[in-house]
């Protein structure tokens, strides 16, 4: 009995804590990437956005679906959520409007979507989330049509998916 309260309160007390390295299904390198870059450049231009995050399966690696780059370089290496990997493997968007999540600091809006190079082929998954200053939906449109026009432009930066994973220009 005892051992099982205690196994218990230690899986309590470890859920609220950061992913630890052997939670982590990939590893990137020690040098920065180009989808890092991508990712910077985009938030640095773009304040309406709380995140952006760059998901798929490494060069190198199989079935190994994981967030490769974003703006929470902690959370690199986690691996993908069911959700994600069906935007990955499917191709399709999930729009989330996240009013009324207990485990979200603020209310957002979340687009999951097909990432894609400039040929227009899908190569993963991008995500973003949106800052929303009220709990509605009447930006939704708004919300979806940017988040279009903020893949289109990232995906032609770029040429290939392999060529994500190169050092940052």
């Amino acid at each position: 009995m005892f051992k099982r309260v205690l196994t218990a309160s230690t899986l309590l007390l470890c859920a609220g804590a950061p992913a630890a390295a052997a939670d982590k299904n990939w590893t990137p390198p020690s040098t920065k990437i180009y989808a890092q870059q991508l990712s910077d450049e985009t938030m640095k231009a773009h304040p309406e956005l709380l995140s952006v995050t760059l998901h798929g399966v490494p060069p190198g690696t199989h079935d190994v679906y994981t967030m490769f780059a974003g703006s929470y370089p902690d959370r690199i290496g986690n691996p993908d959520d069911p959700d994600d990997i069906d935007v990955s493997k499917k191709g399709i968007t999930i729009v989330d409007p996240r009013w009324h999540r207990t485990k979200d600091p603020a209310p957002k809006f979340v687009v999951l979507m097909p990432l894609r190079d400039r040929k227009g082929a899908n190569i993963g998954l991008v995500v973003y989330a949106f800052k929303v200053s009220i709990e509605s939906n009447a930006g939704e449109r708004s919300f979806y049509l940017k988040a279009l026009n903020l893949r289109d432009a990232l995906a032609r930066r770029i040429q290939s998916y392999d060529g994500l994973f190169a050092a940052a220009r």
